[in-house]
Order: C-alpha cells, then sequence, then structure tokens
C-alpha cells in the first residue's frame, strides 16, 4: 500500500515523465486509489468535502 504522494511519485508507470506531470499523475492515482471501492454516495462526499476544505483554505490565506 502506498502511504504518501512520493509513493505515487516513484511509480514505475509514471517515472519517467517529467516532473510536473508526473506529479499530477501521482495525484490521479492516488484519488483512484482512495475512491475505487466507494460507492457514488461516498465518491461525492469525499469530492464534496475536499472541495470544501481547498476553499476554506484559499479562503484562509486571504485574510
Amino acid at each position: 500500500m502506498r502511504n504518501n504522494i512520493d509513493d505515487y511519485m516513484n511509480d514505475p508507470d509514471i517515472i519517467n515523465e517529467p516532473s510536473a506531470l508526473r506529479e499530477i499523475h501521482a495525484i490521479r492515482l492516488r484519488i483512484r486509489d482512495e475512491t475505487k471501492n466507494l460507492t457514488t454516495q461516498e465518491r461525492t462526499t469525499y469530492f464534496r468535502e475536499g472541495a470544501e476544505s481547498f476553499f476554506a483554505r484559499k479562503e484562509a490565506v486571504k485574510k
């Protein structure tokens, strides 16, 4: 089991990609692993909470 983003960054399928692209692919792999067995409702909640957290941090930075 992969525990952090660095584990995903070293995935053999993306290791030869440029750094920025490899990071994007690693994030997508992590999201896929975190949501692969979720129901539709659980997946919706996962993404809603992630979006709310993102915007809360964005507002905190503005202040």
